[in-house]
């Protein structure tokens, strides 16, 4: 059974979402998932890829990374910083999966741009970022294997994102509800053109007494099922946008990823990898090393952002709470015998059909 957006409960989000309210409102924008799910294992994981533009030529593509809190992974962004792109996917899965999802994307990356491979002294530098879900997954069983990253760039499309436990988000818990994929998007005026700002989340962070949902204390009206003390999760969010944007503004646009999960409550706890990306489909041409000595770029004036930043702080805080009302209840594997409970979407209606 689907179970509803968060939008379908009647929650009052800001702003003007694309036609699917989702990263893959970004025209050329990609995902897909492998889910992996084996109770007799204690398997709940999975690999979550997207790709920012399909095609077999490597085209950079611009970016900028930021981390609120460093308690985690997200490989390749030393890269991103120096240079303000990346090629190829993102992958996003659970801690121990961090190096066969990177060998799994460099693989993908190796066959995928064959000719630039055999032709250039090409390397693949895959961004593969990752969260803990060693609660509701035997996560030192190292599921996670190249093979399912494979598996996940193999169903790359674009249309609707599934969420929920779909992907890596599968074994994932936020606000002590069950947790995973989420995703929204924003429509943006600027300048006499329309942009587009879309985020993805895992979201697997917040303890429940911090959640609030639009100002309502949500976790403080629903404190059953909670059963922990403290912290001990994270979130990576991917921002995908066509708006053309430096480097530097894709880091300043990252950044805005922390006042968007801030909405929903978590103060981004010590034990926390909140670590955020945000790219831009603006096709630059080629690799770098095919282009001459001077380039010409248009990019978005700085004093103008603003509605961007706007735009990506609502597709956050949006995407973490589809995430939480597409989540069903699981058994923890860590420890034995409880359960991580849904979010009661019967309720969470209630709480704002009075106003």
């Amino acid at each position: 059974m689907t179970r509803p957006r968060a939008r379908d409960l009647g929650l009052p989000f800001p702003g003007t979402p694309g036609p699917l309210n989702a990263i893959t409102d970004v025209a050329g924008v990609q995902v897909g998932f492998c889910t992996l799910t084996d109770p007799a294992r204690k398997m709940r994981t999975g690999v979550t890829a997207i790709l920012p533009r399909p095609g077999t030529e490597p085209r950079p593509v611009r970016a900028g990374h930021y981390a609120l809190n460093g308690n985690g992974e997200m490989t390749g962004t030393h890269w991103v910083d120096d240079a303000g792109y990346f090629l190829g996917p993102v992958l996003i899965t659970n801690t121990h999966g961090v190096g066969a999802a990177h060998l799994g994307a460099t693989r993908w990356m190796i066959d995928t741009y064959a000719d630039w491979f055999r032709d250039q002294h090409a390397w693949a530098m895959p961004i593969v970022a990752e969260t803990y879900d060693g609660l509701l997954n035997d996560i030192n069983a190292l599921h996670v294997q190249p093979d399912h990253a494979l598996a996940a760039l193999a169903a790359l499309s674009g249309g609707p994102v599934a969420e929920g436990s779909t992907g890596g988000g599968n074994g994932m818990i936020a606000y002590e509800f069950k947790g995973g994929t989420g995703t929204s998007s924003r429509r943006v005026a600027l300048g006499g053109a329309d942009y587009m700002v879309a985020a993805l989340v895992q979201a697997n962070h917040g303890i429940r007494p911090w959640l609030s949902i639009l100002g309502r204390p949500v976790g403080r009206l629903m404190p059953e099922g909670a059963f922990r003390s403290a912290e001990m999760g994270s979130i990576i969010v991917i921002l995908a946008t066509d708006a053309p944007l430096s480097p530097l503004s894709l880091r300043q646009l990252a950044k805005r990823a922390a006042i968007g999960i801030g909405r929903n409550g978590t103060p981004g706890g010590n034990s926390s990898g909140d670590i955020f990306l945000a790219f831009s489909t603006t096709d630059d041409g080629p690799m770098p090393q095919a282009q001459g000595p001077l380039v010409q770029r248009t990019e978005i004036n700085p004093e103008w952002i603003d509605p961007l930043y706007l735009a990506a702080v609502e597709a956050v805080e949006e995407s973490v709470i589809n995430a939480l009302v597409a989540g069903e209840e699981v058994p923890l594997v860590k420890p034995p015998g409880k359960v991580c409970p849904a979010l009661d979407t019967a309720r969470l209606r209630a709480i704002f059909a009075t106003g």
